[in-house]
């Protein structure tokens, strides 16, 4: 029997989200790739390169000596360990075991920690540009956005005296991403520090999403998760992704109180159950031997950034800061804007789709009008052909 035309089918709670944008592009660049279209593609935040070999090593061992059957729900000690132990020697930190969870990714770990805490007109704190789920994640939840605007003209710098305006007496977190996908900002180490003391004395919970923090340029990698007498409102969201080229393994993680964690572990156990076993323990080969791989890594990402930029300067009217981490690049568009058919930047996105075979991301997804994000984790050859076909089809605007 179909269901009559007065009842609702789908829930409220998952009208309130929008299927992802960099997920959506990403499908259609694919079906392009497979007409034989040749794509520059900067769309999809993912390294170019392989998994390191000691980490695959580890899991193909896990599997030849069948450790595929089930774990506990937050993950094996040994892999809680590595994550702690890792977190202590680069952040001075001090999470116990039983303050650490293993997720099927980042993301997995950011929606949790959420559901969790965030309830129906909870407000979370959100800076822009934003990540795209971010704002789902909290919706989804019931909980109400509050967006803090940042100036492009300060590189997109987030401070504590404009997280303070924000807070109100309904204000559950604040959410923080450094370094930002989409811009590449990153919270100085003064400002994280001021921010995360001013919400632990509001009792106000601080999510750190510190999936690129190992990609910091600036020489000085911070963690909010180093001022350990606030631990009790911090909640550090963590991958392994980024850091280590291991986005389809999905190996991500949560380091708080207890109490959040384990709230956090009885969600986990209700829906996804632990992260597949082989992965725990490729991780553990990642964040236990040696972090030279990072290190070449983060490096070749910097090379990769002064490609791009010093590519953009060869396009008149665009302008684009100089991202501090990531490995993303924010130019600004509005110069284009009106001319032609292109009235937006998801216009101008789809047009360099479908006429000029480059993969962009409008900036209408991370909460502004007048960029597109491009991720320069690629190699320096897409960089050139992609500037070029940019460049092209900008000048006969």
């Amino acid at each position: 029997m179909s269901p009559e035309p007065s009842k609702k089918i789908l829930s409220d709670r998952i009208n309130r989200i929008e299927v992802s944008a960099t997920m959506a592009i990403t499908a259609e660049a694919l079906k392009m790739k497979a007409q034989g279209i040749d794509l520059a593609d900067f769309g999809a935040g993912e390294p170019h390169f392989a998994t390191p070999q000691h980490i695959k090593d580890a899991a193909i061992t896990a599997i030849e000596k069948n450790f595929t059957r089930y774990t506990a729900v937050a993950g094996v000690p040994e892999v809680r360990k590595a994550i702690v132990d890792r977190h202590a020697a680069d952040f001075g930190s001090n999470y116990t075991v039983e303050e650490c969870v293993f997720t099927t990714g980042g993301k997995l770990a950011l929606f949790n920690a959420i559901q969790v805490l965030v309830d129906h007109g909870d407000e979370v704190i959100l800076p822009v540009p934003y990540w795209v789920s971010f704002k789902d994640i909290i919706q989804y939840a019931g909980g109400k956005v509050v967006y803090v605007q940042s100036s492009e003209s300060e590189n997109f710098r987030i401070t504590a005296k404009m997280i303070e305006a924000a807070i109100t007496n309904k204000t559950k977190a604040i959410i923080l991403n450094t370094p930002s996908n989409p811009s590449g900002a990153v919270v100085s180490p003064e400002d994280l520090e001021a921010i995360v003391r001013l919400a632990h004395s509001r009792g106000i919970y601080v999510l750190l999403d510190e999936c690129y923090v190992y990609l910091t340029f600036t020489g000085k990698v911070v963690s909010g998760g180093s001022f350990t007498d606030c631990k009790e409102h911090i909640v550090v969201l963590g991958s392994l992704s980024k850091t280590y080229a291991m986005t389809g393994w999905r190996a991500g993680f949560a380091l708080g109180p207890k109490a959040i964690i384990s709230a956090m572990s009885k969600l986990q156990s209700q829906s996804t159950s632990n992260t597949a076993s082989m992965v725990q323990q490729a991780s553990i080969a990642a964040l236990t031997a040696s972090q030279d791989c990072v290190v070449t890594m983060r490096a070749d990402y910097i090379t990769l950034r002064d490609r791009v930029l010093e590519g953009f300067k060869t396009i008149p009217g665009l302008t684009c800061t100089v991202p501090e981490g990531a490995f993303y690049v924010y130019p600004n568009i509005k110069a284009f804007l009106g001319k032609g058919e292109v009235k937006t930047a998801s216009d101008l996105a789809a047009k360099l789709l479908s006429e000029a075979h480059v993969v962009v991301v409008p900036g209408e997804a991370f909460g502004t009008d007048e960029h597109i994000r491009l991720s320069y984790a690629v190699s320096a050859d897409v960089i050139d052909k992609g500037v070029q076909r940019i460049r092209e089809y900008l000048s006969k605007l």
